[in-house]
């Protein structure tokens, strides 16, 4: 899955693609099983209406995977913590939403504390349920796209090519795809998998951070951040956001220093 910015544009229209066709689907469900009081309305409305917000659902819910990779790179928090915190603050629009749609024609009433509740525990059910699962699919493609480069990976090892054997090399220079060279720039941590971030793109290896670092000993870089691990060569400068302190690396991206590690970067001269 290495991604260059051409490439990285595809895979996120078709991500969008198949995202927005799951929840048609499941907008479709809905409209058949009429839950919250529409199972009295025409199937006409009910389809709309279910679709009209299985989408709504869709755009108040996937930005959470954004908000929870950026809060887990600031606050270095679980992330279980934090999908559960932002799955509970979206299902409030949501909530509202649906109960709104029960009143269309009319002007929805506003409910009682009761009601309110009822309305929020349902969505919520309905609205953990479906990211949930797309948090499993996307697992499921990172699983999937490791299978292939874990076999080339195994294939060049099986028939390498010639090098000077006194040259340095680390073992987690094995695991990267041959297209994106050994030019590493950074590692970023992604649930169960690193990302590698090299000059020629970026892929994901089905490994621990720890073991990645491990890894890479010997190699002039430092785990910054409990989810990051940056070459030194690769640093270009730095950030400061109040007491935050971010590492701008030399292809744009910008890696998280935990309050932990930052003494010991700021001794040994990273900043």
């Amino acid at each position: 899955m290495s991604e260059t910015a051409p490439g990285k544009g595809a895979r996120l229209a078709r991500k969008l693609v198949i995202d927005l066709s799951i929840m048609t689907l499941i907008g479709i469900v809905l409209a058949v099983i009429g839950p919250f009081g529409t199972v009295n309305a025409p199937m006409a409305t009910r389809l709309l209406s279910w679709i009209g917000l299985a989408w709504l659902g869709y755009c108040i819910y996937n930005p959470m995977g954004l908000t929870v990779g950026w809060l887990h790179a600031k606050l270095d928090l679980p992330q279980w913590a934090l999908w559960t915190g932002v799955t509970l603050l979206a299902t409030i629009p949501m909530a509202i939403a649906v109960w709104s749609i029960g009143f269309l024609p009319n002007v929805p009433r506003m409910p009682t504390p009761q009601e309110g509740l009822a309305a929020y525990i349902n969505v919520l059910a309905i609205g953990a349920s479906i990211t949930v699962l797309f948090i499993l699919i996307e697992r499921g493609k990172r699983n999937a796209d490791a299978v292939p480069h874990e076999h080339a990976r195994n294939a060049a090892l099986a028939d390498p090519a010639p090098e000077d054997v006194t040259q340095f090399r680390p073992r987690f220079f094995e695991r990267l795809p041959l297209s994106l060279g050994t030019d590493l720039i950074a590692l970023e941590m992604e649930d169960h998998y690193v990302r590698a971030h090299t000059a020629m793109g970026s892929d994901l290896i089905l490994l621990r951070m720890r073991d990645a670092v491990a890894e890479l000993d010997g190699l002039d870089g430092a785990q910054v951040h409990r989810s990051w691990w940056v070459a030194r060569a690769a640093v270009q400068g730095t950030k400061r956001e109040g007491r935050n302190i971010r590492l701008l690396l030399n292809n744009n991206l910008e890696a998280p220093v935990s309050r932990a590690a930052a003494p010991a970067l700021k001794e040994a001269g990273w900043f």
